[in-house]
């Protein structure tokens, strides 16, 4: 990792995590979620590996069917939704396998981890799928709260230092609510490109308005 920049899941993970075991009782998962304002538990065995996750949608059925007669529920949602709806322990009610984030897994990777998979949450394991944390979309959120001042700082040691040691004209780099800028003349037209790359590849930076141009000549 480069500095202080947050590049993995383990740099915006939160650690203090609520999980249950296998036997957890429904009322004892309803409550823990509602204690620490969290839309899904983990389920560990034995030496804290994650087994399963218990969601919210996991303990809605029991209510969404407790009135409903089996035969007015579609078919298609009838077998999986009604196992649920008679689910007592975390158990009966976790889907699993768990999907699951490796503690060392970029940003990105987490972030279409849950796009794929429509989960809000993502325990964080690591090689044994022993359970280190959990990441939220809120977590991944964060690296857009760096600030500005820092992006630039980076932007400036990271990409500009490397790719123009000898700019015609000093490349300035100005960014402003994340949006980072780069102007300036440079020799080598072929690296701006790479240059505009690299920047929109810096954790925190929302867009990149790249204004360098190539000396005549």
């Amino acid at each position: 990792m480069r500095n202080n920049s947050p590049h993995r899941v383990s740099d915006v993970m939160t650690r203090a995590v609520v999980a249950v075991g296998r036997k957890a009782l429904f009322k004892e998962m309803a409550e823990r979620m509602e204690q620490w304002h969290v839309s899904a538990l983990p389920v560990l065995e034995g030496d804290g590996r994650v087994i399963g996750v218990v969601s919210e949608a996991d303990l809605l059925p029991k209510e969404e069917f407790r009135d409903s007669a089996p035969d007015r529920i579609p078919q298609a949602r009838r077998l999986p939704d009604l196992t649920k709806a008679g689910g007592v322990t975390a158990e009966e009610l976790m889907s699993m396998p768990a999907v699951t984030v490796h503690c060392d897994a970029t940003l990105a990777e987490a972030a279409r981890i849950m796009a794929l998979r429509h989960v809000k949450r993502l325990p964080v394991v690591n090689d044994e799928a022993v359970l280190e944390g959990v990441v939220s979309r809120g977590d991944l959120l964060k690296v857009f709260l760096r600030p500005d001042n820092d992006l630039a700082d980076e932007i400036r040691r990271e990409v500009v230092d490397p790719l123009f040691p000898a700019p015609v004209e000093p490349v300035h780099v100005m960014v402003t609510e994340g949006v980072a800028r780069l102007t300036g003349v440079v020799a080598d037209a072929s690296r701006i490109p790479l240059a505009a790359r690299m920047v929109q590849g810096v954790e925190g930076v929302v867009r990149v308005d790249c204004r360098l141009t190539a000396a005549e000549g």
